[in-house]
């Protein structure tokens, strides 16, 4: 195979001789850290990857990857140009009081992954709609009945954050002809057909106007229980929530009650306070939950390899990478 066709099939056959190598630390669960040495090994071989245990010098540590790491655990390596989480979220290692406020943070930010939330959504926003949940419970009872149907034109659906996964979400759900929109930041620069709204007072309008809402906010001080009674009683009666933020969005007692009163119809959940979520939690059995994994969309080790090789290119050109996290804001 020639190196042009190694490259197509996403394969490298040993670092090249132009690019210099990196040296590597894993940070967090090793069972789950681990699983990205031999990705890197493949995709970009001069990173080289290895868990605490087996660095021998960690001044020679430059780049590390992480996920929940401990509070002490970047202290050992004073010489890091860049720390880089493996999926979209970085709220687990913002944490990390070793994490040094010089270094660039970086997420992982890939088409692939919003293109996946993007699926993951729009399947729940179906599953909402055409009411599968009550078809299930039909099944269950063999009661042949046909649902009466609503256009998705009359749909109304609301997005909380406005993001790259957020922008791929809105972009589905316009092609299937739901009315949609967002409240962001700003408000503005949205996919074409969507409405923007900012502010607390656009909050309280797009709760207010979401017979589906959709959570995909990173986590804040500002946005923490951001899901609680108050924006569930400014929703249309019957509506339903799909949660694929950050568990601590969500007030866990206040959609109980909202489902409990029909304020809410349903609720499909991905994220959860405490994970794994706790056998004797409500939430399993609740007929109106639908529980997934934290399953929404995930980065494959591959892609991860891909976009951190990318970053440290940039770190080499003198630029920052493209997905660097504004700390301050939290993502």
């Amino acid at each position: 195979m020639t190196t042009m066709e190694t490259e197509r099939h996403g394969q490298r056959s040993g670092p090249r001789a132009d690019v210099p190598t990196v040296q590597g630390v894993l940070l967090g669960t090793p069972e789950i850290m681990t699983t990205y040495i031999a990705a890197f090994e493949q995709m970009a071989p001069h990173i080289r990857l290895s868990l605490p245990d087996a660095i021998t010098d960690p001044e020679s540590v430059t780049f590390a990857l992480a996920w929940d790491p401990g509070a002490e655990d970047f202290r050992p390596y004073p010489h890091l140009r860049l720390v880089s989480s493996i999926a979209a979220g970085v709220n687990g290692i913002l944490q990390s009081p070793s994490l040094p406020s010089d270094v660039p943070l970086m997420r992982i930010a890939g088409e692939s992954q919003a293109q996946m939330m993007a699926g993951f959504v729009t399947w729940h926003v179906l599953w909402h709609h055409r009411r599968f949940g009550d078809y299930l419970d039909h099944q269950r009872q063999r009661h042949w009945q046909r649902l009466p149907k609503r256009d998705a034109a009359d749909v109304r659906v609301g997005l909380l954050g406005a993001g790259r996964m957020g922008g791929a979400v809105a972009r589905s759900l316009v092609a299937l002809d739901y009315d949609v929109a967002i409240h962001s930041r700003s408000g503005r620069n949205l996919p074409a057909g969507v409405e923007g709204f900012s502010g607390e007072a656009g909050l309280e309008r797009l709760s207010a106007r979401s017979d589906i809402l959709i959570n995909l906010l990173p986590l804040t001080p500002q946005t923490r229980g951001i899901l609680d009674a108050a924006l569930f009683a400014r929703m249309p009666r019957g509506a339903a929530l799909i949660h694929v933020g950050r568990g601590e969005h969500l007030i866990e007692d206040d959609l109980l009650a909202a489902l409990a009163s029909g304020q809410l119809a349903a609720a499909s959940l991905d994220v959860f306070a405490i994970e794994p979520l706790p056998q004797d939690h409500p939430f399993w059995r609740h007929e109106r939950i639908l529980v997934t994994p934290h399953d929404a969309c995930d980065s494959t080790p591959p892609q991860v390899a891909q976009e951190v090789a990318k970053a440290l290119q940039r770190l080499e050109q003198g630029q920052l990478p493209t997905s660097v996290v504004d700390r301050e804001a939290g993502y």
